[in-house]
Parts: C-alpha cells; sequence; structure tokens
C-alpha cells in the first residue's frame, strides 16, 4: 500500500472509533494485504487519534497472523464503573489478566530475559477487555481488517491486583458471571496455555521494532473465555476461581 492508501484507510477507521459509530469493510483500494499494511493503518490510526498508548493487546503469533494491538491510555478504567459503547443492548467483554509495567522495558540493543521481564512486572490486575469493532456485524471482516483497526479494542477495565506467582500458574481457572438474576459458570482457559508466553513475544517483537514497553502501559494476553455479553449500567461480579474478583458496571459511553 501507498501512504496515501494507509493514510485514507486510517481516517476512515480513527472517524469511526471517534463516533462511536462501525460501518462497511474499507474499499478495495484501502484495504490491507499484508501484515505490514494493517500495522502500517494501526500506526497511522494511533496518530491520527493523538491518543497515547497506555497499554496492549498481545496473543502468540502464526505465519499468517500477529496479534497485536494498542490499547490506548484514556481508554483505560479503574475502580466501580468503566465506559463502553454498547451494541444491540449489550456491553461485550473478555476476562484476561493485565501486566502492568511500572518503569516499562526500556528500548535497548539486548533482548530482554525472561527473569528481567518478570522483575519489571509492577503488578497483575483481574481485567476485562472491552470489545467493538469499527465494522458492521456482518460481513465479518478478514483478519488483515480486524488487525487494521485494532483487533475490536475498544479499551480496558483494570481490576484487583493479584499476586504474580498466581496469575502465571492460571493457565485454566474458573469463571464465574453474575449480574441481576444471570449466575453463569464457565471453564476458563488461557489461550496460549501460558499467560506469560505472549507477553515475552510481544517484549521481543517491540524491541525488533525499535520500541519498548512505556511506564505505567498495561499488558493483556488472552481471553480465558472469549466474549461475554453484559447489560450496560447494571452491576456485574466475575469469579476469577481462586485469584478473586472483579465487580463493574459498564456506563454507555
Amino acid at each position: 500500500m501507498d501512504s496515501t492508501a494507509i493514510q485514507q484507510a486510517a481516517i476512515t477507521l480513527a472517524s469511526r472509533r471517534l463516533a462511536g459509530q462501525p460501518g462497511p469493510l474499507l474499499a478495495a483500494a484501502h484495504a490491507p494485504a499484508t501484515l505490514q499494511d494493517a500495522l502500517a493503518i494501526q500506526q497511522a490510526v494511533s496518530h491520527l487519534l493523538g491518543n497515547g498508548i497506555g497499554g496492549w493487546k498481545c496473543g502468540m503469533p502464526s505465519d499468517e497472523r500477529l496479534v497485536l494491538a494498542p490499547i490506548y491510555a484514556s481508554t483505560i478504567s479503574h475502580g466501580d464503573t468503566c465506559q463502553a459503547w454498547v451494541r444491540d443492548g449489550v456491553v461485550r467483554v473478555e476476562p484476561e489478566l493485565a501486566f502492568v509495567f511500572a518503569e516499562g522495558l526500556p528500548l535497548r540493543a539486548t533482548a530482554y530475559s525472561r527473569e528481567e521481564i518478570l522483575a519489571a512486572i509492577s503488578s497483575v490486575h483481574l481485567a476485562l477487555e472491552l470489545i467493538d469493532s469499527r465494522f458492521d456485524a456482518e460481513p465479518k471482516p478478514p483478519f488483515l481488517q480486524s488487525l487494521a483497526d485494532g483487533l475490536v479494542n475498544q479499551g480496558l477495565h483494570l481490576g484487583p491486583a493479584v499476586p504474580l506467582a498466581a496469575a502465571l500458574a492460571a493457565a485454566s481457572l474458573p469463571l464465574r458471571v453474575q449480574q441481576g438474576e444471570r449466575d453463569e459458570l464457565l471453564a476458563g482457559v488461557h489461550p496460549a496455555g501460558d499467560p506469560l508466553a505472549p507477553l515475552l513475544w510481544l517484549a521481543g517483537y517491540l524491541q525488533q521494532q525499535g520500541q519498548g514497553i512505556l511506564p505505567g502501559q498495561a499488558v493483556i494476553t488472552g481471553s480465558y473465555a472469549g466474549v461475554i455479553q453484559l447489560q450496560p449500567g447494571q452491576q456485574a461480579t466475575l469469579g476469577f476461581g481462586d485469584l478473586g474478583q472483579l465487580g463493574v458496571s459498564c456506563l454507555p459511553r
């Protein structure tokens, strides 16, 4: 893609993100054809929004896919409430663990070891990734367009802190969703099998791209139960097995 096509795609996606209004797939002339195209559009969207990157969502890559997207600082919340776009009467979230780096992992010439990355993690939190797409539900966007859009990330809500050792051992955990009369048990499984593995990959990838993890950034590495639908404006409690509970009310934006 040339720079004009990248910029036009970014303008479309950034405008939809600000307005909270999804739309059709990108026109063929502005659609990414490669992973590099999609990531270039992602970066151009970030530049247009002028919003600091407060964290990253990531997953284990494959030959055809990179699971990598920025989480904008203004969309990260704490406490008893968060703000989210409502679609078809519900808010969509994914239960995750968030690794926070108070002092970051500065860019340097040599790669960070697992031990150095673990030492740099200042806290781990129960978290909900807020899910929303800048594309209409149908037709489902191809992966590269979804990647360009930030892999349906809308934001991140950080809940209580949990012990690092317990988080690292949480390859699977039972999830309990309670809201109103709803009381649902889910078998939570981390998609990578190891909650830390995608973070280790991300740290190395960012270094290769001339970036580090900045002070205060949070990293999420995969949903334990896919997408969960919550009713807006109503208190919900999500239990993460023995790790604890996250309580939140998602208010419409």
